[in-house]
């Protein structure tokens, strides 16, 4: 990690409320603009597709928006679909990412820069 800002367990908590609502909107604009895109990837073949509707160009707004704030943050956001985000932060002077998950009651665990979520401990 390079000069990245660091989180304390705090600050990454105060933030939950903020980043399940972003989080949420991301998960919704991600649906929207999968639903966009089906008509193209059905009639690709034939014509070429069609003009997208509105609400796609809003979800592809929003979704970028969204995402854009998380990254201003300073938080890495690991899989949209299910809500996955790290702070980035140390323990005992050794980077470490602080993990969350959306639906989780706070930030409740950790991993080193190498393991991923698979490598997530309890703090």
């Amino acid at each position: 990690m390079t000069e990245e800002r660091q989180f304390t367990v705090e600050d990454a908590n105060r933030l939950l409320p903020e980043l399940a609502t972003s989080l949420q909107a991301i998960r919704e604009a991600h649906a929207a603009i999968l639903a966009g895109a089906e008509p193209f990837r059905r009639h690709a073949r034939d014509n070429g597709g069609g003009e997208q509707r509105e609400e796609y160009w809003v979800a592809m707004a929003t979704m970028r928006a969204e995402l854009e704030r998380i990254i201003e943050l300073g938080i890495v956001l690991r899989d949209a679909g299910t809500g996955l985000i790290d702070f980035p932060s140390q323990r005992d002077g050794q980077e470490i990412f602080l993990c969350w998950r959306l639906g989780e009651d706070s930030v409740g665990f950790w991993h080193g820069p190498e393991s991923g979520f698979a490598g997530r401990r309890p703090l």
